[in-house]
């Protein structure tokens, strides 16, 4: 298959290009800067330039192809408080998607977020499926992701193989920019690896080569419709992690008080206090995927997060 891929140089399209092109695909990924064509360029796949607000490049791209995967989220002004406008240009690029793929049957997999899903019991891939009010999102800003997925989801009425792969809160590996290298700069910084009460609240996780291979399934197999969970951990405690992160640094590990996790966590506080666990066994029985990888204490515990220079300076 032709594919289009949106984020392909981002830390899980990165990934993604090289299964795709290890199955025998032909990937097209959407570069915006010389940095990232020359990483696609490297990892076999052909360019793409321009961004995800060129709406008539995103058109004639997937128009072009014989699928498309969109991974890009522009989580540099989500993270800066402008969640709404990153939230709006991704509603925009998936509805240009669905103009250009309509009456084809060709599939379009988006990424989307778990994070908030359920919270306090195990979510599955049948929750979320409802609109209702906005609920707030754990980083401050409303839950928009959650009804660009529905939207995406509805295109299979109009004859698009569309699934949804929600994402875990930490999809980690080596070189991982993420929760868990800000976490563990937090951890350097205050001189102390913390969590918040008692450290009970859990996060499901993924290895980024797992996700990577759920994507490559949705691609080729999914029905129209599907929501998929890229989990592999159902739900790590968070106090867990910590003592992970204190052990390798040589730190204490103590609990933050709520009222107090602001001051010490920043924008990350909001995600840690978000008991969010769940379940990809409907996934696994769909398409057969089986993670792999390691799990996140086990990849923790190879040490890789507290030696890359991402992870060495504290938040603050």
């Amino acid at each position: 298959m032709r594919v289009f891929v949106t984020g392909a140089s981002g830390w899980i399209g990165s990934a993604v290009v090289p299964e795709l092109v290890g199955a025998g695909h032909q990937v097209v990924g959407l570069a915006r800067s010389d940095a990232s064509a020359a990483a696609l360029t490297a990892a076999g796949a052909q360019l793409r330039r321009g961004t995800i607000d060129d709406l008539d490049g995103l058109r004639d791209a997937a128009a072009a192809s014989d699928g498309v995967i969109h991974l890009a989220f522009k989580h540099d002004i989500a993270f800066s408080g402008r969640f709404a406008e990153a939230t709006e240009a991704d509603r925009r690029a998936v509805e240009t998607f669905g103009e250009a793929l309509a009456g084809s049957g060709r599939p379009l997999v988006i990424a989307s977020g778990i994070v908030g899903l359920a919270p306090g019991r195990v979510a599955t891939e049948q929750d979320g499926l409802e609109s209702g009010p906005d609920v707030a999102h754990a980083g401050g800003g409303p839950r928009d992701r959650q009804a660009t997925a529905r939207m995406t989801l509805s295109l299979a009425s109009r004859g698009v193989r569309s699934s949804v792969v929600r994402l875990p809160p930490t999809v980690h590996g080596d070189g991982d920019p993420g929760f868990m290298a800000v976490l563990v700069g937090i951890a350097r910084g205050k001189g102390v690896s913390g969590h918040i009460g008692e450290g009970a609240d859990r996060w499901p996780a993924a290895h980024r080569l797992d996700a990577a291979h759920l994507f490559r399934l949705a691609l080729e197999q999914a029905p129209a419709g599907s929501v998929l969970h890229a989990v592999a951990d159902e739900g790590v405690p968070i106090r867990d992690v910590a003592e992970v992160i204190g052990r390798h640094l040589g730190l204490p590990v103590a609990a933050v008080a709520p009222e107090d996790a602001g001051a010490h966590f920043g924008w990350l506080a909001g995600f840690l206090a978000a008991d969010s666990p769940a379940s990809s066994a409907l996934t696994r029985e769909l398409l057969g995927w089986r993670p792999t990888q390691p799990g996140l204490i086990d990849d923790l515990d190879k040490g890789h997060y507290f030696h890359n220079a991402s992870t060495q300076a504290g938040a603050s």
